[in-house]
């Protein structure tokens, strides 16, 4: 396995039979530590082809077009059940993935990552219409973050949360038809965020990673307080207009304890720009330079002692010589890094928005049209099994259905 994500790396991705040969290889091996959770054999064999047609069916990954590989109506009655009716915890499988892919290749940070799923009706589990700034517009949506594992060969959804507005949660009717649990109560995106990476360490027993996240449109003091107290190191991208105070030695002193915007606080640290070698996260393109500076700071202080948990931030700034200073400003308690080491975790970003629209959208993560609770956790599941498959075998498109393994 290791020799598939090495040789990934270095672009030596199988082509013609070699691709149908890696995904069963992989495939086989990872259902049988991912679906180990499942105590039926039947339910290990709908898995198996859930996935199976998650890599292999062509256009929109609805269950009817998944179950026209197996069999029809009846498939297709066995895969719904399975999905949206069953009883299986989509939970242990989870962490089974997440477990099996940290010891195949240690993650090197986990990204935090929203996802908007577009809907034209109003029955889906969480829907609701509110604005979403990437697009600049009103939608009609769900929503939900992702957790990423990226480590030095590959990025992979590891856990997923599905944000509940208040509207879902206070109708009692849209609760029970939807099947969504008591434990469910309103938060924000961002505690979305931060519940979904703490499952993983506090719950599955996870090695801690750096956070890294964009959190430009988050409450960034309170995200910053709920990973620090939690012991989570963070590197979150964040807006221009987030105000902080100067602790920097290397700033005029009389910034000192003043509360700018972190615009401010970069433009006064021009000076203190060095240049830094910027690649790519998975080592392809030409290296170039690009301008950083990094400036220790404090956020607002808040009535009381300072917890013992709190860490010491560093404001650094990105920037192309001759262009825009600063073009990205991240904050981050990894004080003992080196700006170079920074920016490099700061581009894992890139590499998950990649891979979530080359392999995560292409095998159907976006795809569920159920209207459980339940039926979406675990189609998300399954998706990010079979993103999995994709990235670990070295292959990342469309392909014909993998043969059928026996549980």
């Amino acid at each position: 396995m290791q020799t598939r994500l090495q040789e990934r790396a270095r672009g030596m991705e199988p082509t013609g039979p070699a691709r149908a040969t890696a995904r069963d290889g992989v495939l086989e091996e990872l259902v049988g530590v991912v679906f180990e959770s499942l105590p039926r054999s039947d339910q290990r064999r709908r898995g198996m082809e859930y996935v199976q047609g998650l890599l292999g069916v062509q256009g929109r990954k609805s269950i009817r077009n998944i179950s026209s590989l197996f069999g029809g109506e009846a498939a297709e009655q066995s895969l719904h059940h399975f999905i949206s009716g069953s009883t299986w915890d989509w939970g242990p499988v989870r962490r089974a993935l997440a477990r099996h892919l940290e010891e195949l290749s240690p993650a090197r940070a986990y990204v935090l990552r929203p996802m908007v799923i577009p809907k034209a009706g109003d029955s889906s589990v969480g829907v609701d219409r509110r604005f979403d700034p990437g697009r600049g517009q009103m939608m009609n949506a769900q929503h939900a973050v992702g957790v990423w594992a990226v480590s030095e060969e590959h990025s992979t959804p590891v856990n997923w949360r599905l944000y509940l507005p208040e509207t879902w949660l206070d109708d009692e009717t849209r609760r029970r038809q939807a099947s969504i649990p008591e434990s469910a109560v309103p938060e924000t995106m961002d505690q979305c965020g931060v519940e979904a990476y703490l499952c993983i360490t506090r719950d599955w027993g996870l090695p801690v990673r750096p956070v890294v996240m964009d959190a430009r449109e988050s409450d960034v003091p309170s995200t910053v307080r709920r990973l620090q107290a939690a012991g989570a190191p963070l590197l979150l991208r964040v807006s221009a207009n987030l105000r902080l105070s100067a602790t920097d030695p290397g700033l005029p002193r009389s910034v000192a304890e003043t509360e700018l915007t972190a615009h401010q606080l970069m433009q006064m640290a021009r000076p203190l720009r060095q240049p830094v070698i910027q690649r790519r996260p998975d080592g392809r393109g030409a290296a170039h330079a690009a301008l950083t500076a990094a400036v220790r700071v404090r956020l607002p202080r808040r009535a009381g002692r300072r917890p013992s948990w709190c860490r010491d931030l560093v404001l650094l700034g990105v920037g192309e010589s001759g262009g825009r200073w600063p073009a990205e400003l991240w904050l981050t308690d990894l004080t003992d890094l080196h700006p170079a080491q920074l920016l490099r975790l700061s581009r894992l970003t890139r590499r998950v928005d990649r891979d979530f629209a080359d392999i995560a959208e292409r095998v159907g993560i976006k795809d569920f049209s159920g209207r459980s609770f339940n039926g979406w956790h675990r189609h998300a599941t399954l998706a990010s099994a079979a993103h999995a498959v994709a990235v670990l075998s070295g292959t990342d498109g469309p392909a014909a259905p993998p043969a059928k393994v026996s549980a």
